[in-house]
C-alpha cells in the first residue's frame, strides 16, 4: 500500500503540491498507533461543584447515579434555571440540582485553596499535596512546572474490572465492553500532560502495572514517549502469591522505566539480594587476565598490542622487570631478553598468537601504580594480571584503602568494609518490596484503623525513586495517582538519608470506593456532603497518611509506633524535617481572573512557579483592607501597581528568582521586565496565565 502511494503522488504534476502531500503523508506515518487501536474520542468529564451557574455553562443532574448528557444554560433567573432539551425545548431545574461539568479538552482555569500546612523543614521548598481531578491538576502544574519534573512515578488503575476506578464518573467494570478503551484513553490524555511537566534533557517516568494491562500499556509508553528509552522490570511483591481459581498465583507486577535523553539508573551500594545469582566475586577487587579473550583476540586484531612483558623469578617472588615494545616481526626468539628474566607473550591456548588487553604504554603505568600483578611462577607462561579502569577507581576513591603492596610492587586492599557498587538485573526478589510489610502493616502504623486496597511498599518506591535521584538532592519529582501518599513518603526518607532537599508534588482525587459510595447514597448522602466527602481516599487516607508520616503522630496525636526497617532504620516517631502543603483545586470563573477578582485563588500557583519556598503571598491586601502596591518573599515578589516599580526594584532580594507583574498593558509590563536583573523569571499577570489555561483548552 505504501508502494502504491508513493507511486500515485509522483504522478502529481505540481512540484509543490506533490512535495506538500508527500510531507503530510510523512507526518501520518509518523504518528501511526503501532497496532494499538482504541476509542480515543470516548468522552471524560468532571464536576465542578463550586463553578457557579450561569448562561453557556453545561450542567447536569446533582442526583444523577449516572451521568446524562450534559445540557447547555439558556438562561438564569433567580434560582430557577432554563436548560435546553433538544429538539428546541427547554425545560426548568433549581440550581441546587444542578452541576456543572466539564469535558476533559474544555479551558478551566484553576487556582489552588489553602487547606493546611506542615512546617518542620525550615528554608527547605515544600512538599505539595493537591485534592482535585488529576488531568486538570496537571493542566494547573503547566503554569508552574513545564519542562521542570525530574521524576514522575504513578501506580495508576490496574483496570481489575473490580470497580475500583472511575470514568466519566461512573465506576468500570468487567462487563464494560469498552473497559480497556475508556482505560488507554484515560492513560494517554494523562500521560501526554506528564511527558510536558518532565525535563527534556534528563528525567524518567515510572510506571507500575499488572499482567492486566502491561502489554497495552507498553505499547501506550512506546507510543507516546517515542525518543525515551524503555524497559521493563518484573517485581516479586506477594511471595505467597495471590491464589487464583484455574491459574498460577500472582506473586509479582511490573515496573516500566521510561528514560528521556541522557536519564539512566545509576550504579548504588546495594546488597546481594539485588542479583539474582551471588556473585560473590563482585565483594572484592577484580584483577583481570592480561590476555585478550573472545572475539578480536588474535594478534592481528590490534598488532600495536602484542610486545613481550620481561619477568623475573626472586626470592620474594615473581617481580617485573620492564615491558618490550611493540613486535611486528615473525620470530619472538630474536628479541633480546635481559638477564634473569623471561619474555611472556600472549599466547593462547592453541598456540596461537593473541595480543594483550591494554597498550605497552598503558601497562607500564599500571605496574608503576600497582594495578598489574603477576601469578604463581611458571616461567613465559606466568600469568599477568591488571586492574581495569573501574576497578582502578575503587582504589582511588577509597572504596579499597591500599594497606600494602606485594613483591611486584601490586596493591593490597582493604575489602572488609566495601559494599558492591552496581545496576541491578531486570527481575527484582527484595524482601523490604514485599507489599504487606512496607505497605499494608506500614499503613495500619501511620493510620490506625482506616483501610486503603494494595499500598505499594514504602520501600519498593523508594528504591525505584533511588537509582534516578541519588546523585540529585534536589529533584522535583510528581505523582498524579498520589493513592495512600506513598511517593511523597518515600521522597522524605532520601532526603533523610542523605540531607537533600528533594520536593514532591502528589495529587489525588477524594473519590469514594464503589462499596461506600453505594452505602452512603443509600444513606440519602451525595458527593459534596462533609459525610461523604470525609470518606474520601484524599481525607480519609492520603492526607493523614502524610501528615503522620511527617509529623510522627497518628491522628488523634499518639506517637506512631515501630520502626523503619531495611535500610535507613530510625523511630517512625521522629518524623521528618519536612514542610507540606495541602491545597484543594478550584475552578475559577473568567470573568473574575480577569478582573483581578481571584487573586487568592492563584497565589499558590505564583509560589509553586517560584519554588514553593518560604512563605506565600496570598492575599491582594494588606490587614487595613488596603489594596497592596506590591509584595516580596526572599524567592519571589509581586509588584501589583506597576506605578510602584522603582520602589519594588529597590525592596527586590537579590536572592528573588521570579517576579509577577500585574497590567493589562504589554508596554508596561515590557518596560518593567527590562529592568529586573538579568535570569529573573518575569511573568505578567493575568495574561500569561489566561493564555496557558485557553490553550489547554486547544489540546
Amino acid at each position: 500500500m505504501a508502494d502504491e502511494l508513493d507511486a500515485l503522488l509522483e504522478r502529481v504534476p505540481d512540484v509543490g503540491l506533490r512535495s506538500e502531500l508527500k510531507d503530510h503523508i510523512r507526518r501520518l506515518r509518523m504518528h501511526r498507533q503501532f497496532g494499538l487501536v482504541f476509542e480515543s474520542h470516548l468522552p471524560e468529564r468532571v464536576r465542578l461543584p463550586d463553578h457557579p451557574i450561569r448562561r453557556g455553562s453545561r450542567v447536569v443532574r446533582r442526583a444523577a447515579p449516572t451521568e446524562e448528557v450534559p445540557r447547555e444554560v439558556l438562561r438564569v433567573e433567580g434560582a430557577k434555571v432554563v436548560l435546553d432539551a433538544g429538539d428546541e425545548s427547554t425545560e426548568e431545574a433549581k440550581t441546587g440540582e444542578l452541576v456543572v461539568v466539564a469535558e476533559f479538552g474544555d479551558p478551566i482555569f484553576p487556582g489552588l485553596k489553602r487547606l493546611g500546612s506542615i512546617e518542620r523543614g525550615g528554608d527547605k521548598p515544600a512538599h505539595l499535596v493537591i485534592k482535585g481531578e488529576n488531568y486538570h491538576a496537571l493542566e494547573a502544574l503547566r503554569f508552574s512546572h513545564v519542562g521542570r519534573f525530574d521524576c514522575i512515578y504513578i501506580d495508576p488503575p490496574y483496570n481489575t474490572g473490580a470497580r475500583d476506578w472511575k470514568y466519566d464518573n461512573d465506576y468500570v467494570d468487567a462487563e464494560d465492553a469498552y473497559r480497556h478503551s475508556k482505560w488507554l484513553a484515560f492513560m494517554e490524555r494523562r500521560l501526554r500532560l506528564a511527558k510536558e511537566l518532565l525535563r527534556p534533557d534528563n528525567s524518567v517516568l515510572i510506571v507500575s502495572i499488572d499482567e492486566r494491562e502491561y502489554l497495552r500499556l507498553g505499547l501506550l509508553l512506546e507510543q507516546t514517549y517515542p525518543e525515551a528509552r524503555i524497559q521493563m522490570v518484573s517485581s516479586v511483591i506477594n511471595p505467597k502469591g495471590a491464589t487464583r481459581s484455574s491459574e498460577f498465583a500472582r506473586t509479582d507486577e511490573y515496573i516500566f522505566f521510561v528514560m528521556l535523553a541522557a536519564a539512566a539508573p545509576l550504579p548504588l551500594p546495594i546488597g546481594a539480594e539485588w542479583k539474582v545469582v551471588e556473585d560473590k566475586r563482585s565483594a572484592h577487587l577484580r584483577w583481570a587476565e592480561l590476555p585478550r579473550s573472545g572475539s578480536g583476540a588474535q594478534r592481528e586484531d590490534s598488532p600495536n598490542q602484542f610486545y613481550p612483558v620481561f619477568v623475573r623469578n626472586t626470592a620474594s617472588g615473581p617481580m617485573f622487570d620492564s615491558i618490550g615494545e611493540p613486535y611486528h616481526g615473525i620470530r619472538r626468539d630474536e628479541i633480546v631478553v635481559p638477564a634473569g628474566c623471561v619474555a611472556v607473550w600472549p599466547i593462547r591456548s592453541d598456540g596461537s598468537e593473541g595480543r594483550w588487553q591494554i597498550s605497552a604504554k598503558a601497562l607500564r603505568s599500571a605496574v608503576e601504580k600497582g594495578y598489574a600483578r603477576l601469578g604463581q611462577w611458571r616461567e613465559e607462561k606466568t600469568t599477568i594480571y591488571y586492574l581495569k579502569r573501574g576497578e582502578q577507581r575503587k582504589v582511588e576513591q577509597g572504596d579499597f584503602p591500599i594497606i600494602g603492596r606485594s613483591s611486584d610492587n601490586s596493591v593490597i586492599v582493604n575489602a572488609s568494609d566495601y559494599s558492591p557498587v552496581f545496576i541491578p538485573g531486570t527481575q527484582w526478589r527484595i524482601p523490604s518490596h514485599n507489599a504487606e510489610q512496607g505497605g499494608t502493616n506500614m499503613l495500619k502504623q501511620l493510620i490506625p484503623g482506616r483501610r486503603f486496597p494494595y499500598p505499594k511498599s514504602l520501600y519498593a518506591v523508594e528504591d525505584s525513586l533511588r537509582f534516578f535521584l541519588h546523585d540529585n538532592p534536589s529533584a522535583l519529582v510528581l505523582d498524579f495517582f498520589a493513592g495512600s501518599g506513598t511517593t511523597a513518603h518515600a521522597v522524605a526518607r532520601l532526603n533523610h538519608a542523605d540531607g537533600g532537599s528533594r520536593q514532591s508534588v502528589s495529587i489525588t482525587n477524594n473519590e469514594v470506593s464503589a462499596a461506600e459510595a453505594e452505602q452512603l447514597s443509600n444513606q440519602g448522602l451525595q458527593p459534596g456532603d462533609p459525610v461523604w466527602e470525609a470518606k474520601g481516599i484524599f481525607e480519609h487516607i492520603t492526607r493523614p497518611r502524610i501528615e503522620a508520616a511527617i509529623t510522627g503522630t497518628v491522628p488523634g496525636g499518639a506517637a506512631v509506633e515501630g520502626s523503619y526497617k531495611f535500610a535507613n532504620e530510625f523511630p517512625i516517631a521522629d518524623g521528618f524535617a519536612e514542610n507540606v502543603e495541602f491545597v484543594e483545586l478550584r475552578y475559577l470563573d473568567l470573568a473574575d481572573v480577569e478582573l483581578d477578582l481571584a487573586y487568592e485563588s492563584i497565589a499558590p500557583l505564583l509560589w509553586l512557579r517560584a519554588g514553593a519556598t518560604g512563605p506565600l503571598i496570598d492575599h491582594r491586601c494588606n490587614e487595613q483592607g488596603d489594596p497592596k502596591r506590591f509584595d516580596l518573599t526572599d524567592h519571589y515578589g509581586v509588584l501589583f501597581d506597576p506605578d510602584h516599580w522603582r520602589a519594588f526594584l529597590e525592596k527586590l532580594p537579590e536572592s528573588a528568582t521570579t517576579v509577577f507583574v500585574v497590567t493589562d498593558s504589554p508596554s508596561v509590563f515590557s518596560a518593567v521586565a527590562a529592568e529586573l536583573p538579568t535570569g529573573v523569571d518575569v511573568v505578567r499577570l493575568y495574561e500569561n496565565y489566561l493564555s496557558t489555561f485557553a490553550i489547554n483548552g486547544e489540546q
